[in-house]
Formats: C-alpha cells, sequence, structure tokens
C-alpha cells in the first residue's frame, strides 16, 4: 500500500462512518410503522426511544471526544463505530420495548464519538491547506447517508423484512472496524511527519472550559442547532400541513435539501482551501466562506411567503447549502485552533450544547407551531446564523493555535 494514497483512504473511511452514523440513526424512524404494528407500540413509548438516543448521543459526544483525544483518533473512532454498529444489529433482534429503549441508548453511546472523532483524524491527516476540504467530505458523509436511506432501508425491508434493515448496515459497521483497523498509522500521519510540531498531552478539560474561543463555540452550537433540528424533525409535517403535500411525495422531495448539504460540505472546505492556496490567512479564509454561509441564511424567512412547495423547497435547499459552508469551516476552525490534543473535546462539547439546546427547543417549536405558525420559526431561522457569525467575529478575533501551555493563543 502506496504511503501517499493513505490520507485518501482514511478520509474515504470517514465519509462511509459519518454516512453510516446517519443511516443507522434512521433506520427506526422508517420502519417505526412496520415495528409498532407488530408490537403494540404507543407513539408515547416511541418517544421515549428517541428520547433514549438523544440523552446518550448528547452526553457521549462530549465524554467521547474527550475520550478520542485521549486515546486516540484510530482507536477512539474503531470503538465508537464498533459500539453503534453493534446497537444498531441488535435492534434487528430486538422483542421487547425495553430491549428498544437500550439498544437506542447504546446506539447513541456510540455515534456521539463520530464527528469529535471525524474532526480529529482529519487534523491528524491534513495540513491547513487541505483541512477544509477534507473535513468538508468527511462531514458530507451523513448528508449523503441522509440522502440514500429512505430507499435503500425500504429496500431491505421489503426484500428481508424488517430487522434486516438493522441487521445489515450493523455488519457494514464490523467490516468498516476492521478495514479501519488494518491501516497503519504512526508515522504516516500528517502530525507525526511533521516535525515541527512537538508532542503534547491532552489540553486539560478546565482549561478549555477556561477558554474563551472554546465557550463561543459552544455557544454559537446551542444557538445554531436547533435550526437544523427543525429542519429534519419538522419539515416534512410543515409540507403536510401547511402545503398539502403527501407523505408519498415527502418522501420524494425530502432529500434534495441534504443533497444540497452534502454537495456544500465539500465545497465550503474547498473554497476554504482555496483562499488559504491564495495567500489568505487561515483567519480570513474561514471566516470569509461562514460570513457568506450567514449571508445566505437570510432567505429563510422567504419560505413561509412563497408561494409554491418549488420555491419553497429550493429556498430550504439555500439553508441547508449556506450550513454545509458553515459547519465545515465551524469544525475545522476548531481543529485550526485547539489542534490534535484539543479538537474532539471542544467538538464533542459544541455537540453537546446543540443536542441540548435541540431538547429544550423542540417543545417550545411545537407550542408556536400549535398556538401561532411556522412563521416565527423561519424567521428565527433566518437571524440566528448571523447572530452567530456577529460572536464568531467579535469573540474570536483571530483564528490560530492555541498554546495551552501558557494558556493564551500563540502567534
Amino acid at each position: 500500500m502506496k504511503k501517499s494514497y493513505l490520507p485518501w483512504l482514511v478520509l474515504a473511511l470517514l465519509f462511509v462512518a459519518t454516512g453510516l452514523s446517519f443511516l443507522d440513526r434512521q433506520v427506526l424512524s422508517m420502519t417505526i410503522i412496520k415495528i409498532q404494528a407488530e408490537f403494540k407500540f404507543s407513539d408515547v413509548e416511541y418517544g421515549f426511544v428517541n428520547t433514549a438516543f438523544l440523552i446518550s448521543y448528547a452526553l457521549m459526544f462530549t465524554v467521547g471526544g474527550r475520550l478520542i483525544d485521549t486515546w486516540g483518533s484510530k482507536i477512539g473512532l474503531a470503538v465508537a463505530v464498533g459500539v453503534w454498529s453493534v446497537a444498531c444489529g441488535l435492534h434487528g433482534v430486538m422483542t421487547s420495548f425495553y430491549q428498544l429503549v437500550a439498544f437506542r441508548f447504546l446506539l447513541g453511546m456510540g455515534e456521539g464519538a463520530c464527528f469529535p472523532g471525524a474532526a480529529k483524524t482529519v487534523y491528524e491527516w491534513f495540513d491547513e491547506k487541505k483541512r477544509g476540504l477534507a473535513n468538508g467530505i468527511a462531514i458530507g458523509g451523513a448528508a449523503i447517508g441522509a440522502v440514500i436511506a429512505p430507499p435503500l432501508i425500504i429496500l431491505i425491508s421489503s426484500h428481508f423484512g424488517w430487522r434486516w434493515s438493522f441487521i445489515i448496515p450493523g455488519i457494514a459497521g464490523i467490516v468498516w472496524v476492521i478495514i479501519w483497523l488494518y491501516i497503519p498509522w504512526g508515522e504516516n500521519s500528517h502530525t507525526n511527519k511533521n516535525q515541527s510540531i512537538v508532542k503534547q498531552s491532552v489540553i486539560p478539560f478546565i482549561t478549555i472550559l477556561k477558554n474563551r474561543a472554546a465557550c463561543i463555540f459552544i455557544l454559537i452550537r446551542f444557538l445554531l442547532d436547533p435550526v437544523m433540528y427543525f429542519i429534519m424533525f419538522w419539515v416534512p409535517k410543515y409540507l403536510h400541513a401547511e402545503r398539502n403535500v403527501s407523505f408519498e411525495q415527502i418522501g420524494n422531495l425530502f432529500w434534495i435539501p441534504f443533497l444540497a448539504l452534502g454537495i456544500s460540505n465539500i465545497i465550503g472546505g474547498w473554497f476554504s482551501d482555496k483562499l488559504v492556496k491564495n495567500n489568505f490567512s487561515i483567519n480570513r479564509a474561514r471566516k470569509t466562506v461562514m460570513g457568506i454561509a450567514a449571508l445566505l441564511t437570510i432567505v429563510a424567512p422567504f419560505i413561509a411567503w412563497v408561494s409554491t412547495v418549488e420555491m419553497a423547497l429550493a429556498l430550504m435547499a439555500v439553508i441547508m447549502f449556506a450550513h454545509g459552508f458553515w459547519i465545515t469551516n465551524y469544525i475545522t476552525a476548531i481543529s485550526d485552533i485547539f489542534g490534535k490534543n484539543g479538537t474532539s473535546t471542544v467538538v464533542g462539547l459544541s455537540g453537546t450544547a446543540g443536542a441540548i439546546s435541540g431538547l429544550i427547543i423542540n417543545p417550545l417549536i411545537g407550542l408556536i407551531v400549535q398556538n401561532y405558525s411556522y412563521t416565527p420559526i423561519w424567521i428565527a431561522s433566518g437571524i440566528l446564523y448571523p447572530l452567530a457569525f456577529i460572536l464568531f467575529m467579535v469573540f474570536i478575533r483571530r483564528i490560530q493555535p492555541f498554546n495551552f501551555e501558557t494558556k493564551q493563543v500563540s502567534n
């Protein structure tokens, strides 16, 4: 195996891993009708099942990120993918409500470490001139997983039964772990080849919590994740209730915004790296792309006012495209600042903040929709990204490495 191909093989596996993470979590939502018919689970019980996943997912974003910073991305991601793949497969042999809750909790434990591990791996294997594109490809796998999940799950379920819809992706994840562990790491990764990088211990947790940049990253994720949860959880209902779109048509249309997200993850990373290669500083390049993303999201309120479903979906695709630009450079900026010894921890803390925010905001969205309309939510969606960008510009004046030994950003 030629060493020059190793970074791209690692990146391809990250793309598959994030794709599997989104595919595996969607299997239940696609098969729940059959499961409820067989086991007579109520909608309330199904709600508890989803809550079990969200709780463990929120917790393990931070815990998993910290463990990956401690163990390293090779072992950390292998454990994470192995845990959630086993959990996914166990869904296929469950026989009771309590087993389903337990397996769903276990799934969240594994998946919570996925994105922190992916961010750390990209930092280890790619330098600052390729890191944006690499992060975009790695993150983009999740969106593509969301696109292919519905038809793939329906195909498997129709031919082999709903249980195999869980078992087959679980087996695929175990195969992924075997391939991942086979890849030689050590001196092949970027950080080990670069002799100018001094080996450091993991940044102390309390040091990260006291760091202003880390706190802003966490706050931004807390502000913005509810927008994505709204689009994922509420848009199908919005299309049906407000736009008179049938459930069958929703299945044929809802993949479009996620495809836009997957494409923009990659383009946003490539664009940022291109600016760096054209003599933009890291700080200017990341912030330029994030500023463009924030500007694009201003179209969100118009979703409530346009007259056609096609225009509404087009504007949703613009928002998801903007989010791809934003999240790729957001995560890359974290790795630019906190490096191999703190990236997973900060990404994990921010992911936990976003998940907690989603848990809090989703019931409030329900109250607003029930008592008013979807319009206030679309207006808020158009305001939050520009607000987050202003916070980012004001409180993170410069994106550059954080020297935790002196507790300051180094020049």
